[in-house]
């Protein structure tokens, strides 16, 4: 079965649902997405959705902390490789 099959046998199931089906369809589909890949760190790690946002309010910590570089400092350093 193929997936247009699939789906036009999922949207019949849809159409006719009540609420609670709905709801858990929902949870079902937004958990899904949650574990997608859509990010990969610099040592090529996939990340998913949920990582990803994890990894960017890390940074935004570090950030508030005011552990960062300035891009002047950056330059400075590079300079030495």
């Amino acid at each position: 079965m193929g997936a247009v099959e699939l789906r036009n046998i999922v949207l019949k199931y849809i159409h006719t649902a009540d609420d609670h089906l709905l709801r858990v369809v929902k949870a079902m589909i937004e958990s899904y997405q949650e574990e997608e890949i859509v990010a990969y760190t610099v040592e090529g790690k996939p990340l998913t959705k949920s990582e990803y946002r994890q990894e960017l309010l890390a940074a935004e910590t570090e950030i508030e902390k005011g552990e960062y570089i300035t891009q002047e400092d950056f330059e400075k350093e590079a300079e030495n490789w």
